[in-house]
């Protein structure tokens, strides 16, 4: 079967493989195709868009932001947003983007404070070094935890320190939903949440929250991702059907970040069908028609 994986990072946020690498290991993996969709940021796209061309991989330009929750709705507090086949030179979104990018700059120095307080002797200048030059995030924070052997792994620096709600964490300013989702269709982008089945809620919850992200503008959702069983995504698949949402499905594949996640395999059983690819194409013909109609007007 034909598989593609539309949920990946590189260097450009978090990610350990640069964006050409990323796509070489793509071709390497048989992927009919590959998004590339780093957190904030489309900084690893052009990079991208060229290597494919030259590997004859096709490539898919995204990216991938926050989101407000609803948590007076009894909705979570906060969300993933794909948007995927957009105009990465798009100004308005550059401009979106640099805000996200700002409020993660303004918090990276709150939580360094933070982990001063608690007697870990962190510097942002030894976080950086890390992320390689681009942007900044807790996975980086991560890292410099387990260089200095305060945790043993990512995931208990996350579960230690990073975490919501635990010592070192810091909230960051986030996109309103519509403002988000409006962001990334005038880019031509098809909008996507993220890896539902992270929510830990039930079908009829998650119903609620399409629902509510639809009015908001909402395109679709990622039924197939590494987190989810079989019968999760079989019942996302069945959510999306009744309520008009196109599916999208991806690894989330950070390379060495997460080691245990393999690009289009998620963890080995994960099999995103390169079908999916004709409902998001005819999605996206009817965000741009829209996008046409909303600038004639």
């Amino acid at each position: 079967m034909d598989i593609i994986d539309l949920h990946t990072h590189t260097t450009a946020s978090d990610g350990s493989l640069t964006p050409t690498e990323l796509v070489a290991a793509a071709q390497r993996a048989g992927l009919k195709a590959v998004a590339i969709t780093d957190h904030d940021t489309v900084d690893g796209v052009a990079e991208a868009l060229a290597a494919g061309a030259a590997l004859g991989q096709a490539v898919a330009p995204g990216v991938e932001i926050s989101l407000q929750g609803y948590p007076a709705q009894g909705l979570p507090g906060s969300m993933h947003l794909l948007g995927l086949f957009l105009d990465h030179a798009d100004p308005d979104l550059g401009a979106g983007l640099a805000r996200l990018q700002r409020a993660r700059a303004e918090r990276n120095p709150q939580i360094v404070a933070k982990f001063n307080q608690l007697g870990i002797p962190l510097t942002l200048e030894e976080v950086a070094a890390f992320a390689g030059g681009e942007l900044i995030g807790r996975p980086h924070f991560a890292q410099a935890l387990i260089a200095r052997k305060v945790v043993a792994n990512r995931g208990e620096a996350f579960a230690r320190y990073l975490a919501v709600g635990k010592p070192a964490y810091v909230a960051k300013w986030r996109f309103p939903p519509a403002e988000g989702i409006s962001l990334l269709k005038r880019a031509g982008a098809v909008t996507v949440l993220a890896h539902p089945g992270l929510f830990k809620m039930g079908l009829a919850g998650l119903e609620a929250l399409l629902r509510r992200l639809m009015a908001d503008g909402l395109d679709g959702v990622e039924a197939y991702y590494s987190e989810h069983d079989p019968a999760y995504t079989r019942a996302v698949l069945g959510l999306a059907a009744r309520l008009g949402l196109v599916v999208s499905g991806g690894s989330d594949f950070h390379g060495g970040q997460k080691p245990d996640i393999l690009l289009g395999l998620g963890r080995g059983d994960l099999r995103v069908p390169a079908g999916l690819l004709a409902g998001l194409e005819e999605r996206r013909r009817a965000v741009l028609a829209s996008a046409t109609v909303t600038t004639h007007n």
